[in-house]
């Protein structure tokens, strides 16, 4: 067995493809290093931490642990202050927490040739929501709609966006819409809003970025008509080279050895 061990924990975590990403990278790497999952709740979190041996070099979080990741974190990275969430924990005296979430969403659009936005929706308001927020501000975003079902989810995140100089109305889905350039779904997946509702959004969406990527095509995508559309699987895919470099080298914005043929390989195993 390897010495090095790594793994995503998440409740529910069956689902993750985040074991078949890492892997192939670190086997790409020449890396002889294990990377599991792990189901662990949040009440059990910061005991199943305390379990681990010196073997474990760090964790890929997922819900609900993201928030548990952040309070257990001696150091933060600038997009977990920011957030409040982590996803990535590197084990050790004094762990440290990072959010590669918020570099993934960049990434992912800046592959799709989306590298500003002035003006952009967010749809939902839970811990995605928060990250994109960031991802926006860093893409020159000054304006932005959050539209959710409930509104005092929303409202919170009106605290984070004035620390990052951007303005924020939040809205319910319903509302009147007006053009943006840019649209960043954080729906759960299987969201079916309502065709008087996602029509309008679509029309006026700019491009559309869907955190979601299963099923694929998602509604909102089918929705969306002739405009630029980008499946979750490129946030999946870039925030999780984000963290192999943190994994590897201590830095997520250090780019990784022979790091086009690293991503090559996370790519092929999705």
């Amino acid at each position: 067995m390897s010495s090095t061990r790594l793994a995503v924990w998440g409740d529910p975590i069956a689902h993750s493809l985040s074991p078949a990403l890492h892997a192939a990278a670190y086997r790409e790497l020449g890396l002889d290093w294990q990377y599991e999952r792990r189901q662990v709740t949040a009440a059990d979190f910061a005991a199943t931490v305390q379990s681990l041996d010196s073997t474990w070099r760090g964790l890929s979080l997922t819900m609900p642990l993201k928030e548990e990741g952040f309070r257990l974190a001696v150091h933060h990275d600038s997009p977990a202050q920011l957030t409040g969430a982590v996803n990535t924990l590197v084990l050790g005296d004094e762990p440290a927490g990072f959010n590669t979430d918020v570099g993934g969403i960049v990434d992912a659009l800046a592959e799709a040739g989306i590298t500003a936005a002035s003006s952009a929706r967010i749809l939902g308001a839970g811990a995605t929501a928060a990250s994109a927020l960031v991802a926006l501000a860093d893409l020159g975003a000054t304006r932005v709609e959050v539209r959710a079902r409930r509104p005092d989810p929303a409202r919170a995140l009106t605290e984070l966006a004035q620390r990052l100089g951007v303005d924020v109305i939040a809205l319910p889905f319903d509302a009147p819409t007006t053009p943006v350039d840019l649209t960043i779904a954080t729906l759960p997946s299987g969201t079916v809003l309502p065709r008087e509702v996602a029509e309008p959004l679509a029309a006026a969406g700019g491009a559309l970025f869907d955190a979601a990527y299963a099923p694929w095509p998602s509604a909102l995508a089918r929705a969306w008509g002739e405009a630029t559309v980008v499946s979750g699987l490129g946030m999946l895919l870039h925030q999780a080279v984000r963290q192999i470099r943190i994994f590897t080298q201590g830095d997520p914005a250090a780019p990784l050895p022979q790091e086009r043929a690293v991503i090559s390989a996370m790519r092929a195993a999705l």
